[in-house]
């Protein structure tokens, strides 16, 4: 559930394959882009998620939600 909403919320930005291997920088959302997607994933599942470089793959931001 947390991945099909990442990438229903993705695919407002992109028009692209989206995986769980999927990087960021490969579908090129920049830091703007990236912070206006967290702060809507925030508010859709009710989590609280706090930016950092290691969070490079759709898969790491599903994980770090998962985690929470």
């Amino acid at each position: 559930m947390v991945f099909d909403k990442v990438k229903e919320i993705l695919g407002e930005y992109v028009d692209s394959e989206i995986t769980m291997d999927t990087a960021f920088d490969d579908l090129g959302i920049d830091s703007l882009d990236m912070l206006d997607m967290v702060m809507k994933v925030e508010e859709e599942l009710g989590v609280e998620i706090e930016l950092n470089p290691s969070i490079n793959t759709v898969g790491a931001l599903v994980e770090l939600i998962e985690s929470k």
